[in-house]
């Protein structure tokens, strides 16, 4: 189970625009609502959500998004809790732990946007008959304890088979250093997202073995969440955000990698067109992300399955308590 939260510091805002009518006495007044959204992390993993931003679904459902990247589940959830963010986006493992150490106001979840794990097997040389088998007495540079990375990593090594005490899993290593890590000769293999691990491969420093999310089935990796007490007072606002994800969602869906990663470049500038391109193929390939955002009961039930075996769950969550499909369903009708 997890622990207390850091708090975080955003800030939720309400603006006002006012549209004069042409000739009229009385002006119209449109209000354009500004919504604060912290995410996990910033990764082309979230390529809908990406597209959303940049093709204007937001702005076009009256939604002025802030964007925060909380760097963490914990993190995100802090900032959700103290009211200094509307809308998390984070692995919902974190509203099971928060509702079973008996928050007052449940963290919801409304909104489902990848279905796969976004990590992969990175080893040292090519290798087109990898088998998990080769993991065996070997140094993996894993993820945290308790975070979704790991428990999915070790979930697939249950489903090979694999005791994960066969495997030498090196946990002491910061989430965002472990490509560096590797690059300076630590670990036999390593566990990495994207962009890490297609940089590996450009550097010649490793190689992508395997996909974690492609081995690991369906597994909802990543939602969208509010407390309970904002969905009672901005439901409104949560069917407008989750129709404007819907449009990202329709757009992954019918355009090519490239166009896509045309369209989320602004995101990423600090990396190559033909880098982001490479990445988001790799994910499309795979089928990372759902044609809808409906959260199903199979695949809450399938993370606390993997909450259990990780040893991080005592008792199960209610699906109902902590699922929503009203506003995803809604979203895929009008769609």
């Amino acid at each position: 189970m997890k622990g207390k939260w850091l708090t975080g510091a955003l800030v939720l805002a309400m603006a006002a625009v006012t549209l004069a009518g042409c000739g009229a006495k009385d002006a119209t007044k449109e209000k354009v609502e500004q919504v604060t959204l912290n995410e996990v992390a910033h990764s082309i993993f979230y390529a809908p959500q990406y597209v959303a931003i940049e093709e204007g679904y937001f702005a076009d459902e009256g939604i002025d998004l802030m964007l925060i990247t909380g760097f963490g589940a914990d993190k995100v959830l802090t900032a959700m809790i103290s009211g200094e963010a509307d809308i998390g986006f984070m692995g919902a493992e974190a509203t099971v732990y928060a509702y079973l150490e008996g928050t007052a106001d449940p963290v919801v979840n409304f909104a489902q946007l990848t279905q796969r794990a976004g990590n992969f097997v990175v080893g040292r040389e090519k290798d087109n008959s990898f088998t998990w088998e080769k993991l065996k007495n070997k140094e993996v540079l894993g993820g945290r304890k308790g975070g979704m990375p790991e428990m999915v990593f070790e979930y697939v090594l249950a489903q090979k088979g694999i005791d994960k005490k066969d495997v030498n899993i090196n946990q002491s290593i910061d989430f965002g250093s472990t490509a560096a890590a590797f690059s300076g000769g630590q670990g036999d293999y390593t566990i990495e997202f994207e962009p890490s691990a297609t940089l590996l491969e450009q550097k010649g420093d490793g190689y992508v073995v395997a996909s974690v999310g492609t081995e690991s089935g369906y597994v909802p990796y990543t939602s969208y969440s509010v407390k309970q007490s904002y969905l009672k007072t901005h439901g409104a606002t949560v069917e407008k955000f989750t129709k404007a994800l819907q449009k990202g969602m329709d757009f992954v869906q019918t355009h090519t990698p490239e166009e896509i990663a045309e369209v989320i470049a602004p995101q990423f500038a600090e990396t190559e067109l033909e880098t982001i391109t490479a990445i988001v193929r790799r994910y499309y390939e795979q089928d990372t992300w759902k044609e809808n955002l409906i959260f199903e009961e199979e695949s809450f039930d399938l993370l606390q399955e993997i909450l259990e075996q990780a040893g991080e769950l005592e008792k199960k969550a209610s699906y109902k308590t902590l699922v929503t499909t009203k506003y995803a369903e809604e979203a895929a009708a009008k769609g």
